[in-house]
């Protein structure tokens, strides 16, 4: 008998910082895949790979960056927060130097401050995600 379980994958708030320590914003992605939108830049997790390593690889894969991951924000599960089908996703909140490159799944790559985010051009379930991470820096000691 096959157990079915849902896909796992994750999602980085990538905190974008310049040399001297200044914020410059978060990275979004557009998709080249189906659903078409922006996101936060992420990915599936590979058999044999934890969560951490997963995401470390999807962020330099996709935004062309070396993160350090800061903490895990939340695991978002809700069977519709992706319409493909039902994955789990961990979320996690990095810090990153230099310029953002778009790469493998990613078509374009964008720095918002959070403020500024078009919410409405988010999909799956990542316009709650930053609404959450926006939450939590408050009550949260950042890096």
């Amino acid at each position: 008998m096959r157990i079915k379980t849902p896909l796992v994958a994750v999602d980085g708030i990538v905190m974008l910082y310049d040399r001297e320590e200044n914020f410059n914003g978060i990275v979004l992605i557009e998709r080249k895949n189906s659903p078409y939108g922006m996101a936060l830049p992420g990915g599936f997790v590979d058999i044999g790979e934890s969560c951490e390593n997963a995401l470390v690889r999807e962020m330099k894969e996709e935004i062309s960056l070396d993160v350090e991951i800061i903490r895990l924000l939340g695991v978002y599960s809700d069977p519709k927060r992706d319409p493909r089908f039902h994955t789990v996703s961990a979320v996690y909140i990095c810090k990153a130097y230099g310029e953002p490159k778009a790469a493998d799944d990613a078509k374009k790559c964008f720095v918002y401050l959070p403020d500024e985010i078009p919410m409405e051009k988010l999909v799956f379930d990542h316009a709650q995600i930053i609404k959450d991470f926006m939450e939590a820096i408050n009550t949260i000691k950042l890096k």
